[in-house]
């Protein structure tokens, strides 16, 4: 209800705290129509908040995920094998060797370390325990490209990997899988597709990212799981299914990938128009490539989430244009007595910026909640950046401010005889 200011206050602090009063009052005794009015404004709000915290903490767990591989590391894929006319997938093909790697290493004065390695999934087996776990077949140097540190025991040596020693180093999750009571690993065997590997390390914790557990794997030499569980040689020496190598610095992974692919070309025997048997990925420009889509999506996303501010505004107005019609008598009362246009206008304003005041910080409290429930289910970082809530709540001040102009306008030019008239 539209109430007469006391004329005794002229102070313009205490006119504003009366008219925000006021505004809360009229809008708390229209409890329903209010909160179908601030309805937009939560999900337009809400919408932008959570859009933009989801899109940057994919994009943030993303890029901890590839710089996890390291982003001055370029790993090399065998090629694609063909069946008929139909492609399959990049490693499906044997076109890597363990040769092609110590080559690389030799020849290639930019590549700092080079590894290869093999990559199954198997089941491993101990005392009743089994889990299907990642088995990697790997030499000396993969520890220091992934950048893997030991927590108890050793990873093994280049005894070990000269004469495919029955070893195994196991990841956190694998040792709290297959040994439970609490005993330590080493020592123990383990049983990987029935072959049996004694245990002589415990990687430390990695830990999760993008729902992928990096504790939840197995290192075998490689020459041991070539020989005993591979068994898929290539015609002249080790095939791998991967080769990692890490350069001295981001700047000189071009230099490395044009050494290696031309290193692999002469060992491969491609010439042009060739095609090449091996793919080369470099982890800058993937980096590069997925912020920049990442980007793009949220843009567009926020976008549309931006049009539902802007529905949200019009609601705000159409509501307010009917509570015009609705307190019209009210308003002429409040005019007979002595209110002025500035007055009324200012009171309607007001209830439109509170309403989308209000609305806007429940929108900004919902989109953080459902981007932290996000979050915690897909297992990727919680990101909420300053510069979005600030624009969710000066968006939601402006939606309400440009939404209630009109209604407030045409209330404040109500002619009182006219509108004490009106039923």
């Amino acid at each position: 209800m539209l109430k007469v200011l006391p004329k005794q206050k002229s102070s313009s602090t205490v006119s504003l705290l009366e008219i925000l009063s006021m505004a809360v009052e009229t809008l708390w005794s229209n409890k329903l129509r209010t909160g179908l009015t601030m309805l937009g404004v939560i999900i337009g709000i809400s919408s932008v908040i959570a859009i933009t915290s989801v899109g940057q903490g994919v994009q943030k767990g993303t890029e901890q995920q590839i710089q996890a591989l390291g982003p001055d590391v370029l790993s090399v894929f065998s090629g694609a094998a063909r069946s008929g006319n139909i492609r399959q997938g990049i490693g499906s093909s044997s076109t890597l060797t363990w040769d092609d790697a110590k080559a690389i290493a030799q020849q290639a004065p930019s590549a700092q370390i080079v590894s290869a390695y093999l990559v199954r999934n198997a089941q491993i087996v101990y005392a009743g325990q089994n889990s299907s776990t990642p088995i990697y077949g790997t030499d000396l140097n993969y520890p220091e490209v992934r950048d893997i540190q030991i927590e108890n025991g050793r990873f093994f040596n280049q005894e070990e990997l000269d004469t495919a020693k029955e070893v195994a180093v196991i990841g956190p999750t694998a040792e709290s899988t297959l040994f439970n009571d609490g005993d330590s690993p080493i020592g123990k065997r383990i049983r990987i597709q029935g072959e049996a590997y004694e245990v002589i390390g415990v990687t430390q914790s990695k830990g999760s990212q993008g729902g992928m557990d990096r504790d939840d794997v197995v290192f075998l030499p490689l020459s041991s799981m070539s020989a005993r569980l591979v068994g898929n040689n290539a015609l002249s020496g080790v095939s791998v299914n991967g080769i990692l190598i890490k350069a001295g610095n981001q700047e000189q992974l071009n230099a490395v990938q044009f050494q290696v692919t031309n290193i692999l070309r002469l060992r491969h025997n491609i010439y042009p128009p060739q095609t090449d048997d091996f793919r080369i990925t470099n982890q800058a420009d993937i980096i590069s490539t997925f912020t920049n889509i990442v980007g793009l999506f949220t843009v567009m996303v926020v976008a549309i989430a931006g049009i539902s501010l802007v529905v949200g505004g019009i609601g705000i107005a159409n509501i307010m244009l009917v509570s015009v019609v609705e307190r019209t008598r009210e308003i002429g009362v409040r005019k007979a007595v002595g209110a002025t246009n500035s007055a009324i206008l200012n009171q309607f304003l007001a209830e439109a910026i509170v309403i989308s005041t209000v609305g806007g910080g429940i929108g900004i409290g919902s989109g953080i909640l459902i981007a932290f429930v996000a979050a915690t289910i897909f297992k990727f970082p919680f990101v909420v950046s300053f510069w979005s809530v600030i624009v969710g709540f000066g968006l939601s001040l402006t939606v309400g401010l440009l939404a209630g102009v009109i209604p407030a306008r045409n209330a404040s030019k109500l002619d009182p005889i006219t509108a004490l008239r009106s039923d």
